[in-house]
């Protein structure tokens, strides 16, 4: 991984950090990025730099204690993915894993959820005819405007933060409105189930 990609992957780390701060605040919080919300278990993955993108993961447990057979949690499955799949971001992948979690190291419980996995090009990211007008904006501003621009080490051009921030707040967005999805996706779904 090169420099550039490592600012990437630290800024996309920003945003989605961001987004678990205000879900876990929002709803019960659980551990590391995890929150629940009507029973079920959401995490949002640690992004990754992937064929020249950031790649990132959100999950939700699917409710088999109260499914319990395998065969309606398929059908749960299905549901949330035929959901999933009419939204304006469709994912890259979405897959039913079966997680064994071992909390205390002496018990094991074994989990269904519904993974899903997003892919975002770098220049999907950023507008770069946003970034150059911004810049020259900037570069005529006032020094107090300049200033609201956070240091960041290692880059010294304007541009270049702007990049690292919008890469930063796009991530932000997106996976805010993918969580608003799946959450809704998993409402939609524990309703025709007549789930409570």
């Amino acid at each position: 991984m090169n420099y550039r990609e490592q600012l990437f992957l630290k800024f996309a780390t920003e945003g989605l950090d961001k987004l678990t701060s205000e879900t876990q605040a929002k709803y019960q919080p659980k551990k590391g990025n995890r929150f629940n919300l009507s029973k079920i278990t959401y995490e949002i993955g640690s992004p990754k730099i992937n064929n020249g993108g950031i790649e990132f993961e959100v999950s939700s447990k699917i409710p088999q204690d109260e499914l319990q057979a395998k065969e309606k949690m398929e059908k749960y499955f299905d549901k949330i993915k035929s959901i999933i799949t009419k939204g304006k971001k469709k994912p890259d992948s979405i897959d039913m894993e079966n997680i064994v979690w071992d909390a205390d190291k002496d018990t094991e419980k074994k989990r269904d959820y519904v993974k899903l996995t997003y892919c975002y090009a770098f220049d999907e990211l950023y507008d770069e005819k946003k970034i150059i007008d911004e810049s020259e904006a900037l570069k005529n501003a006032p020094s107090s405007k300049l200033k609201e621009i956070p240091r960041i080490p290692g880059i010294v051009t304007i541009s270049g933060k702007l990049v690292l921030l919008s890469i930063r707040d796009s991530i932000y967005e997106e996976a805010k409105a993918i969580i608003e999805d799946f959450i809704n996706a998993n409402a939609q779904a524990r309703k025709e189930f007549k789930l409570h």
